[in-house]
């Protein structure tokens, strides 16, 4: 992910952009004009995340920005990188190496610096298993989402940190994981509200909130596909 209104401004890249928001890529990348080389491999990239499907016309799209936008590509492909890790889709001997790279060396760049932070994060997170320098990335996340009025990033900061609070101060990571649902809402990510509904409702006690917030999430995941949040489910 990125702030999906650093590449996507004007014309059919602005339909493009509010059909993401919706978790409707196909038809987002129907939308684009035809020189849109960076929104095309965005669009490609976030929909391999979410439907862990289509990573070879991911690569190819990424590729394709090498020579124009090294650090972007480099940014998008360590995402690739990272959805292989994660969820043991045949990843590749440098995976981990490349992902890490890519990530830090956007770090640099000002539209990507608060993004590639928090990738950091959940790359320590979930793959080196490092809460310690997660937690750090989460928060200086917060403060650049913050600092450039990013309310999607700061719904993802939001999300790990109160995943993080809630062994010790479970009152604050609910309220944290609560935040990122609503700022999500707000925003019209279905994709992203569906996975902070389905992480909210299982940290309630059972009830008709923890319900209801568990029948959208799926409800959601169904329509668009949400492969790895159907399995959750």
């Amino acid at each position: 992910m990125t702030t999906d209104a650093t590449y996507m401004m004007d014309g059919g890249a602005a339909v493009a952009r509010m059909l993401k928001r919706m978790g409707r890529w196909d038809e987002a990348l129907a939308a684009l004009p035809t020189d849109a080389v960076a929104e095309r491999a965005e669009l490609l990239v976030d929909s391999f995340w979410w439907r862990l499907h289509g990573s070879e016309e991911a690569e190819e799209a990424v590729g394709a920005l090498l020579q124009t936008g090294p650090i972007l590509a480099g940014y998008l492909g360590a995402q690739i990188r990272y959805t292989r890790l994660l969820f043991d889709l045949g990843p590749r001997p440098d995976d981990l190496q490349q992902a890490r790279q890519g990530f830090a060396a956007a770090r640099d760049d000002v539209p990507l610096a608060g993004w590639a932070t928090f990738w950091l994060g959940v790359l320590a997170d979930n793959i080196d298993e490092d809460p310690h320098t997660a937690g750090a990335a989460y928060q200086q996340a917060l403060k650049h989402a913050r600092d450039h009025s990013d309310a999607l990033l700061e719904s993802y900061a939001a999300r790990h940190l109160g995943d993080h609070l809630l062994d010790h101060d479970h009152e604050h990571g609910i309220a944290q994981l609560r935040r990122s649902y609503h700022l999500r809402a707000a925003l019209g990510a279905r994709p992203q509200t569906a996975a902070a509904a389905l992480t909210l409702a299982a940290e309630l006690p059972p009830g008709a909130e923890a319900d209801q917030l568990r029948e959208a999430a799926g409800l959601t995941a169904r329509e668009l596909g949400l492969t790895w949040l159907l399995r959750a489910l």
